[in-house]
């Protein structure tokens, strides 16, 4: 039993690697790939909305370590007439809901990819102030790397509730393999298609804000 026990954990480092590693190399092979594309929306989101292209924002990761991702910016920095910023949604202009639809405002994640902030598939990297409103159990959405997608991105996103959400993102923790990656990516693909979306900046507009577990 405990030769069988260490066999299985010895797998599931080995499993562990080959997901890092292969999620580098096909981020660095992506970034060449889509390099036109980046360009591209670079210059059609400086036109339109000016600097700086690329919206950069705090997140936690694994391990709740804070870094910084990177998404092509869809909304204006318009405020009221007392400098307030406006509403996310007020601020959404089409051309971000366009790239939004399209998953494009996600393509420079694969700098976060290739520099192991991220993984492909993972729970969705959420602000850190939730951090804690967290319950324990909850906060073990950290114990792996944060996606671009995830299971709760393919089974609902805005249409569940936050403690949907976060029972989804802790199956996934405790049923993580690669072929279930593989499983959501593929989701995934049929989901840009059918451009229902699964744009991380619109879990953050559409959910109300995460405000912590009932005492």
């Amino acid at each position: 039993m405990i030769q069988t026990k260490s066999s299985n954990n010895l797998l599931h480092y080995f499993s562990r690697g080959i997901k890092l590693f292969s999620d580098r190399v096909m981020a660095a092979l992506l970034l060449l790939l889509f390099s036109p594309i980046l360009l591209v929306v670079a210059i059609v989101v400086r036109l339109r909305m000016g600097s700086p292209v690329v919206f950069t924002q705090t997140r936690p990761g694994k391990n709740g370590k804070i870094f910084t991702v990177f998404k092509f910016r869809t909304m204006t920095d318009d405020c009221d007439a007392q400098g307030k910023l406006l509403s996310d949604e007020e601020r959404l202009i089409p051309l971000g809901q366009v790239l939004r639809k399209a998953s494009l405002d996600e393509l420079p994640q694969l700098w976060n990819v290739l520099r192991g902030d991220m993984s492909f598939v993972g729970p969705r990297p959420l602000l850190v102030r939730y951090l804690e409103r967290y319950s324990p159990d909850q906060a073990r959405r950290h114990d792996v790397r944060p996606g671009i997608t995830g299971w709760a991105q393919v089974n609902g996103r805005n249409a569940l509730t936050w403690d949907e959400k976060f029972k989804l993102d802790l199956w996934y923790v405790d049923n993580w393999s690669l072929w279930l990656d593989l499983k959501i990516l593929l989701m995934t693909v049929g989901k840009v298609i059918k451009r229902e979306g699964i744009s991380q900046s619109a879990d953050i507009v559409a959910m109300p804000e995460f405000m912590g577990n009932d005492k």
